[in-house]
């Protein structure tokens, strides 16, 4: 049984305002085109809220990801702590704190994940590589 932590930290820069960056987390719909790629997903986009997607892993067993938002300060900051589960063994703890910075007529978008990987589940190249994945799909989403 091990237990590793890591921290950190990526950022992006859009094109457009934050209140449009923002409005790319709340929409249900539009999170859904950039955050899930397939699966089912449900959001409850509000402090208290609950977030829920259910994929596959790579060798087809189930995948669920699930979410509690905590703070949530519009066009400003996103905070929700989440856990990852393969095929019910939990694999990761995490917290994540996503900031928007208006910069000019953009945003510039800083995201910090704190982890806890539970016995070599995951690694944390892999969960930095997938969450830029993503970042970088809401860039699509956004254009």
């Amino acid at each position: 049984m091990t237990v590793l932590h890591s921290t950190f930290s990526l950022e992006r820069t859009y094109a457009v305002p934050p209140k449009r960056v923002f409005a790319a987390w709340a929409d249900p719909e539009a999170k859904k085109r950039w955050f899930v790629s397939k699966g089912e997903h449900e959001l409850d986009f509000r402090a208290g809220g609950r977030e829920a997607v259910e994929g596959r892993t790579p060798s087809g067993g189930v995948l669920n990801f699930v979410a509690t938002y905590h703070d949530i300060v519009p066009d400003e900051r996103i905070v929700f702590s989440g856990t990852l589960t393969g095929d019910g063994a939990l694999a990761t703890v995490s917290t994540t704190t996503v900031e928007l910075f208006a910069e000019g007529d953009g945003t510039r978008l800083v995201l910090t994940e704190q982890d806890t990987f539970l016995d070599g589940a995951e690694k944390p190249e892999w969960r930095e590589q997938g969450t830029g994945d993503w970042l970088n799909r809401l860039g699509d989403e956004l254009k």
